[in-house]
């Protein structure tokens, strides 16, 4: 069974939504799945059969998420020896050298990326290109698009 690294932060929001999953999720649509059937004949149902596919949903995400959680490598990044090299849980500061924009992605874990909110997986062509490498070093980011040259300005472990 594979280990699935995540940040801190990370982790305690997959702990969040199981809580919330099971303590406010479940019962709310067991108690939807009960009004729907008191409405008579469940074959012509559509509330039953929403409530009952939404119940599957609710209680899959709950085995996947607790699934992970057995398996989870909590990364604290602030603990990691900070010798200035990019590696999982760090925040880095690019230059993209074609175009001269700068940003700042932090790498974590696939359940946590969000490219909106500067959160990349650390099995994205990104983050793949920079592991190893330290502030000052030029990356290749093969992208679909085509590569991409950029240089690393700051490696910051927050």
């Amino acid at each position: 069974m594979d280990t699935i690294p995540i940040t801190v932060s990370g982790a305690k929001a997959l702990e969040v939504e199981l809580l919330r999953l099971k303590d406010e999720e479940r019962p709310r649509i067991v108690s939807d799945i009960a009004t729907a059937r008191e409405h008579g004949d469940l074959k012509e149902n559509a509330e039953y059969h929403a409530a009952k596919e939404e119940q599957g949903f609710i209680e899959g995400r709950i085995q996947d998420i607790g699934s992970k959680l057995s398996r989870l490598q909590v990364i604290d990044v602030r603990q990691l020896n900070q010798d200035g090299r990019c590696v999982f849980g760090t925040t880095v500061k690019l230059l993209n050298l074609s175009d001269d924009t700068e940003t700042t992605y932090q790498i974590v874990g696939e359940d946590e990326a969000d490219i909106e909110l500067g959160k990349i997986s650390c099995h994205s062509p990104i983050a793949n290109a920079l592991f190893g490498n330290e502030e000052g070093d030029e990356v290749t980011v093969k992208a679909p698009k085509g590569d991409i040259l950029y240089e690393i300005l700051e490696v910051l472990y927050i």
